[in-house]
């Protein structure tokens, strides 16, 4: 069983502070336990805090340099291979930049020069606490990932999930007609490409069909053909999707929407097996696998004269319900590391962490747009941090559809930068999130989103590719 985000940090954390001074140890004791909630422990030595390191589960240890018996550099290290996700505070009296930039490259969290304000160092402690957590809840979300077996890129091992895959397993390497239902962004049109690459069809170039995207009088002769003459303009002779589809698997997607004409078109082919093209008499054969998907209520439509009920029993032989992320949440956290993961290479962002703060309001927030919309927001997170860590504050105030497209820049953190590099950071910062916003309010419609900003369709097109922003991230 997947183990909870709220499982991870469930237990209490542990600090361990080693110093051979009592007086230091006790007033550290007494700071931490006072302004931080979590498990105290003193070391008078560093072979005592080697002891403790085998005995106990740290999160954090704070060490002195100057030590009798094993200094604070070699217990650096031997904490490093003992678990690299525990984070590591030096601290000495005796402090020289030599000793700090070494202490930092051997893994060190931050080097503290005593005497040090209070307020200082249990910030720096806080922070190393939400390190170690976020480190080992990424360490288990990973170790997770590389467990799972399921088709065709999904993730996920919540009972929900489960259970469709297994049928999805079950009728993939057959023939019959496959009816995929569920909410937008639920994944139907991977569904759609298992049930594919899963089958005795597999090496056959998969057919799909966007149907609302064409007219009426284009569909028909898209999926069915036409010959020379056939109707004014149709020049030349062509092949429909159908024919093209012969010995694979064609996807209908939003079936829902196809006009009632090419409904009773289509119920032919899936009772005779057989297609006629506009303009011919004769009929051709055809062995297609016929895949459907909607995310309408096709009983209502059926109810109100707008689809076929006997197309609906043809194409209702099997039907795969996809799960709204609402039925998995237990897979959330699993979907958010891999999204990170993914876009964080895609996007030279190795470095950058979500806070465990904002990982948790991802894991209990609704998802209307399901895991669709869970990806675009880590993606447009990646794409539009300025900062190492993502934070809470990222997220909040913004309304609920565009909440990860307005970032503010914090100019602070350009400041370190010469001026050029800075200015080409604001400038991809802005343009970026222009981008996502505009496009979320027209839907992905590059044509609407171009007239609303002035701009030509391809030079709209041309920043798109530039910042790697796909119109099909923002459809609804």
């Amino acid at each position: 069983m997947n183990p909870s985000l709220q499982d991870i940090n469930s237990s209490r954390k542990r600090v361990l502070i080693v110093d051979d001074e009592p007086d230091m140890l006790n007033m550290l004791r007494l700071v931490f336990e006072k302004k931080l909630d979590c498990d105290v422990r003193t070391a008078r030595s560093g072979l005592i805090a080697l002891q403790q390191l085998k005995e106990n589960r740290l999160d954090v240890v704070v060490t002195d340099i100057k030590m009798p018996d094993l200094d604070g550099l070699q217990l650096l290290t031997k904490i490093r291979d003992h678990d690299t996700t525990i984070s590591i505070v030096i601290m000495t009296g005796y402090g020289t930049i030599d000793m700090a930039v070494q202490a930092l490259k051997d893994g060190a969290y931050d080097f503290l020069q005593k005497p040090f304000d209070q307020d200082h160092i249990v910030r720096v402690v806080k922070n190393c606490l939400e390190r170690t957590s976020l480190l080992r809840i990424n360490e288990k979300l990973q170790q997770q990932l590389e467990t799972l077996s399921a088709p065709e890129g999904f993730i996920g091992q919540s009972p929900a999930l489960t259970k469709t895959l297994d049928l999805i397993a079950r009728v993939a390497d057959t023939d019959a007609t496959v009816l995929i239902r569920g909410e937008s962004g639920t994944g139907k049109e991977l569904a759609a490409r298992a049930l594919h690459n899963l089958s005795n069809r597999k090496q056959q170039r998969m057919v799909t069909v966007n149907c609302p995207a064409l007219p009426e009088h284009i569909l028909e002769s898209e999926l069915f053909g036409y010959s020379r003459g056939a109707f004014t303009g149709a020049m030349q002779e062509k092949t429909g999707l159908f024919l093209e589809a012969d010995g694979s698997t064609i996807v209908l997607d939003e079936i829902a929407d196809i006009p009632v004409s090419v409904q009773t078109k289509l119920l032919r082919v899936l009772q005779e097996k057989e297609i006629q093209p506009l303009g011919q008499n004769r009929t051709f054969k055809v062995d297609v696998r016929v895949v459907a998907s909607t995310n309408q209520d096709l009983e209502a439509k059926i109810k109100a004269g707008e689809f076929r009920e006997d197309l609906f029993y043809r194409l209702n032989v099997v039907t795969i319900n996809m799960p709204a992320l609402e039925e998995m949440k237990e897979d959330i956290p699993l979907l958010i590391h891999h999204y990170l993961s993914v876009f964080k290479e895609r996007y030279k962002r190795e470095q950058l962490d979500l806070s465990p703060e904002i990982m948790q309001h991802l894991c209990s927030r609704k998802w209307p747009g399901n895991v669709r919309e869970l990806r675009n927001i880590i993606k447009r997170l990646v794409l539009l941090s300025t900062n190492a860590t993502v934070q809470l504050s990222d997220l909040e105030g913004r309304p609920a559809k565009q909440e990860s497209t307005q970032p503010q820049t914090n100019f602070s953190d350009l400041y370190n930068l010469p001026y050029n590099d800075a200015k080409t950071m604001v400038l991809k910062n802005f343009s970026v999130e222009y981008l996502c916003n505009v496009l979320q309010q027209h839907n992905g419609n590059v044509t609407n989103a171009a007239a609303a900003c002035g701009m030509e369709r391809q030079g709209l097109q041309r920043l798109m590719r530039r910042y790697n922003l796909a119109s099909a991230d923002f459809k609804q």
